[in-house]
């Protein structure tokens, strides 16, 4: 075999060697000359390709990329590009290589075959220089189809007869039994009715089933009880919660943006559409399509929109000085490999820097299906709220009817009246006509779309480099005095900009340097450099005036922090005028700081007036103020009239209510989404020598690995397209690969244990007809999740008791023949759920942001800024697990202790440790303690007896009476803990409780009447009961 990385870096290497002669040390190395005879492919090349090439460069192997077997391919070259340059060996890898110029890439390796004679490689250069013809050749073998198990698609394999054919109650079980009697084992009986309705719960809704809900079902002798049961459950909208959970594993869903600053990031709408899609039972191949391409649906929804986050979900890295977009390349490479993962079961993500090494995916393929995903600009939008729409309505009426009555405080006569005030302001106002000048042409120099506005104004979307240069060139023909650059907002920007800054001084930027050239319209001649000999503006941040855009200094500028939601001008007159002849000018705005801190909205002018400075008013109050009074429309009286109260100094404190009131109005959610960029901004996807992000190479088009599927012939390679592609009927993967992790989420592992990787390098299935009758009844039943789950629950296999006899536990150690029920420890999440609802303390509301439940003091100091954890208060406290805010760089504490896995990174397979740290967590943690203060307060409250109260503890925890055994062990304990709270040995109130002035929840307010020794002993009680690992266990 071929050394794996040799190759890889043996092209890598010729590659360079290519462009210079080649050589060994010092000496230059002389390739053989080529054959003068005539060269016939199939009698002197083919069998040269087969001998020492095809090995590992033919049909099923394909070494870096580059297959010899065929000419199409052949001609394509590798990784590192063509390797046959027809006409010319000299210049051809190929020749390079097997002339072995250089021992590190010499072709074939040492050990790997035969070297080619001089004679040989002779034979080659001619064919080559011969124009590397394959005429004559027998016709190229073809690829053999894929051998690989997961590359052939599934078809609906036969049910098999099973012996015990009456324990089968689904096509599931038929599969499992035949299986089972090949390894001559029997099958477990079915578990009892508090089992499986404690099963059911938590694997449907992940919550305990309340007391009541398992004497319901105990009480229901129904022949169909249980399958009614499953239907209950599914169709709460707990199902959604729950699930949701799994997905956004491998969604890597996370509240924080990642990389050192971590901030804060909207985009739990995203959360919450999975919870609603998942709810309302939406097909699989539509839930895929939603997520991977939602805006490029016709005319898609709000909630099509916001379903794109799914791929939003990446990190963003928002340090000063670093490349934006060598981070949003990062950001796409984590997209790909995701996609791989959760749609493909397939390690794609080996292939970024050469062609995988054991699966047929080349480091071309690669970079097409990066393609894909490499033309989205990522914008985040506002999301559409009836309640919030008319709230801020009602709040804007009466702010305007507070605005109405402004001029009623100025007397009706006299210096003070409104109308004098008004005339005395105008005179003070020095307006000048300022004509639009749209540009002629606008380029970022760091790729950001500018798009030129009807109004002459340029909008800068997409790219969001940290700095930039706008160079804008301008037609005007009048005598030019002056340049006016507005900077205005609008609602794409961050708070309405007009700076496109996200962060520190969000909605600004820094304008560091102007520079201006000019030169006679349609001349060749250079231009000349317009030198300006003042520049004003209306606002600026303190030490940071315009003036300061002009100065040549590169770390000063414009800005106007404090200002942002506004529009602002600056006026730049020219030192010179122009001389009214047609002529070119060339604007280029320099802002070269860090943060984003980039204009993204602007617009100029030129005016042919003198003296000309910024007159401090909107453009269009300015165009009013020119208009003599008595020639003013009734509507420019008005604008005129409404701009003077909104600034009118006298009027300060009048104004201040006004204000505050129009911050009070409420904002709308806002969620990061995928855009697809327009064609004429489409982004160039290039192959990366190595991975590298620095190495970019030749460019590619999207597609997709050959051992798979093709694309549809006449659809437009795009993300929809190959969303569409991902849930074909004809993928033999998707399927396999959904219903393998639906299997593990409930076995505690997938009839393929590797789910991430279907790969040759995966583990076989274990049930292999078993995952393709999965595979293949998951699309004829619609894509329909929840008809999957129904069949798995309702399979005598999932019904089976968890307990192992010592044979079971001896031939099968692992559970991998499925001879009994599952049983494993819930996930992180749920295990905090089950205490909550337990207690009585668990808040049911539906989807909103994310809140923040108490944890330990210091959990999140180590993160960037060592920002505080302020616990959320009220019912928000104690909200399901899936609300809980989630930190990169601080994960929630107890989340973490009890294994949930980084959002760094996609998630298919959750690990499960045991540790003494989640023992103490579910013992000391504040919410567990405060869970224990609730259920002990429960228990009190709603049993009498001791033995009553024990008994009442079981079922709210655990979903069962207790034993006798257990029933006297616990009262043992629970006596000797009260004579120590009663003798002082413990602080009894602090324990219960009841030492909290204000408590977090009225459920955890002491009970009248109570002894506080008694509470504390019985809460003592439910730390106990908590702590028990079947409490946090599916048996």
């Amino acid at each position: 075999m071929m050394r794996r990385c040799g190759l890889k870096l043996g092209w890598g290497v010729l590659a360079a060697l290519a462009a210079t002669s080649a050589s060994r040390g010092d000496e230059p190395v002389e390739l053989p000359p080529a054959a003068t005879r005539e060269v016939d492919f199939a009698r002197d090349v083919a069998p040269l390709l087969e001998r020492s090439c095809l090995r590992c460069h033919g049909a099923k192997k394909h070494q870096a990329g580059l297959s010899l077997h065929d000419e199409a391919k052949a001609m394509a070259g590798g990784d590192s590009g063509p390797v046959i340059v027809p006409g010319d060996s000299a210049e051809s890898l190929l020749i390079q290589a097997v002339a072995r110029v250089d021992e590190g890439s010499a072709m074939p390796p040492d050990g790997s075959g035969d070297p080619l004679t001089a004679e040989e490689v002779g034979v080659l250069r001619a064919w080559i220089d011969a124009g590397a013809k394959w005429a004559g050749a027998t016709k190229p073998a073809q690829p053999d189809a894929p051998d690989h198990w997961s590359f052939i698609p599934p078809k609906p394999p036969a049910i098999p007869a099973v012996a015990h054919a009456g324990a089968a109650r689904n096509p599931i079980d038929a599969f499992v039994l035949a299986r089972l009697d090949q390894e001559g084992l029997e099958p477990s009986p079915e578990a009892d009715r508090r089992t499986l309705i404690r099963r059911l719960s938590l694997d449907l809704v992940g919550l305990p089933p309340t007391p009541e809900e398992v004497d319901a079902f105990l009480a229901d002798d129904r022949a169909d009880a249980y399958e009614r049961l499953v239907d209950r459950l599914l169709d709460s909208p707990r199902h959604g919660e729950l699930w949701a959970r799994h997905w956004l594993d491998r969604a890597r869903y996370a509240d924080t943006n990642g990389y050192e600053k971590d901030r804060e990031r909207s985009i739990w709408p995203f959360r919450d559409w999975v919870v609603r899609a998942l709810n309302a039972d939406m097909p699989f191949d539509r839930f895929t399509v939603e997520q991977i391409a939602g805006d490029l649906l016709p005319n898609p929804t709000p909630d099509q929109l916001t379903a794109t986050g799914f791929h939003r979900n990446t990190m963003i890295n928002e340090e000063g000085g670093i490349d934006v977009e060598e981070f949003r390349f990062n950001a796409v490479v984590d997209r790909v490999a995701t996609t791989g993962t959760t749609w493909l079961g397939l390690t794609v993500q080996c292939a970024q820097c050469h062609t995988h090494k054991y699966d047929p995916i080349t480091q071309r393929e690669y970079y097409q299906l990066f393609a894909f995903l490499d033309n989205a600009d990522e914008p985040e939008v506002d999301l559409p709220d009836p309640a919030v729409a008319a709230r801020r309505e009602a709040i804007e009426a009466k702010a305007r009817e507070m605005e109405a009555a402004l001029p009623s405080r100025y007397p009706a006569e006299g210096p003070d009246s409104l109308k004098a005030k008004m005339e005395a302001w105008e005179k003070s106002i020095h307006p000048v006509r300022w004509t639009v000048a749209p540009p002629v042409k606008v380029a970022s120099r760091k790729n950001a779309t500018m798009t030129v506005r009807p109004d002459g104004s340029v909008l800068v979307s997409g790219d969001k480099p940290n700095n930039d240069v706008y160079e804008v060139d301008l037609k005007v023909d009048l005598k030019a005095t002056a340049i006016r650059l507005e900077v205005l907002p609008d609602p794409s920007l961050p708070e309405n900009g007009p700076g496109r800054a996200p962060l520190f001084q969000v909605g600004d930027f820094l304008l560091t340097e102007v520079e201006a050239t000019a030169r006679p319209e349609g001349s060749t001649e250079p231009p000349r450099p317009i030198k300006f000999a003042r520049v004003t503006e209306d606002y600026a941040a303190k030490d940071r005036s315009a003036a300061l855009a002009v100065d040549g200094v590169t770390d000063t500028g414009w800005s106007v922090a404090g200002g942002v939601g506004k529009p602002h001008a600056a006026v730049f007159e020219l030192a010179e005028d122009l001389d009214g002849r047609p002529t070119e000018i060339r604007l280029t705005l320099h802002q070269e700081f860090i943060h984003q801190t980039t204009i993204g909205r602007f617009r100029l002018s030129v005016a042919d007036a003198r003296p000309v400075a910024a007159s401090g008013v909107p453009a269009e109050i300015e165009e009013v103020l020119l208009v003599e009074p008595p020639h003013r429309s009734a509507d420019q009286a008005q604008a005129l009239a409404s701009y003077y109260l909104s600034v009118a100094p006298e009027l300060a404190e009048a104004r201040k209510p006004i204000d505050e009131l129009r911050a009070s109005k409420p904002r709308f959610a806002t969620t990061m989404v995928m855009r697809e960029r327009d064609p004429e901004h489409a982004r160039t996807t290039r192959i990366h020598k190595r991975g590298e992000f620095l190495k970019p190479a030749e460019p590619v088009e999207p597609g997709v690995p050959a051992v798979l599927h093709p694309l549809p012939s006449d659809a437009p390679r795009n993300r929809l397209t190959f969303a569409r592609w991902l849930v074909a009927g004809d993928n033999p993967l998707v399927g396999r690969v959904v219903m393998n992790q639906l299997w593990q989420a409930y076995f505690g592992r997938g009839l393929v244990t590797t789910p991430e990787d279907f790969g040759t390098q995966g583990e076989k299935p274990t049930h292999p007809e078993l995952l393709d009758w999965l595979a293949t009844e998951f699309p004829r039943r619609g894509w329909s999740l929840k008809a999957m789950h129904r069949l798995i629950v309702t399979s005598a296999t999932y019904r089976q008791s968890s307990q192992a006899t010592p044979d079971q536990v001896a031939r099968d150690p692992r559970n991998a023949l499925l001879a009994r029920g599952p049983r494993f420890r819930v996930g992180a999440e749920t295990i905090r759920d089950i205490a909550l609802a337990s207690a009585g303390l668990l808040d049911d509301r539906f989807a909103g942001p994310s809140v923040k439940p108490p944890q330990p003091d210091g959990a999140t100091a180590l993160a960037y800024g060592q920002e505080a954890w302020t616990p959320s208060v009220g019912a928000d406290r104690y909200r399901r697990g899936l609300y809980t805010f989630l930190k990169r760089t601080a994960p929630f504490a107890a989340f973490a202790t009890m294994d949930a896995p980084s959002p760094d990174v996609a998630c298919t397979r959750r690990e499960r440790s045991n540790t003494p740290l989640q023992a103490l967590t579910l013992l000391n943690d504040v919410v567990f303690v405060e869970a224990a203060q609730a259920l002990g307060r429960r228990i009190v409250r709603e049993a009498a007896a001791p033995e009553a109260r024990v008994d009442r503890g079981f079922l709210l925890v655990l979903g069962r009476p207790p034993r006798d055994d257990e029933r006297a062990r616990v009262l043992a304990f629970r006596d000797a803990q009260l004579a120590r709270f009663r003798d002082g040995g413990l602080d009894a109130a602090l324990v219960a409780g009841a030492k909290v002035a204000s408590p977090p929840s009225p459920l955890l307010a002491a009970p009248e009447g109570v002894d506080p020794a008694e509470l504390a002993s019985w809460t003592a009680v439910a730390r106990v009961l908590l702590n028990l690992d079947e409490a946090v266990t599916k048996e």
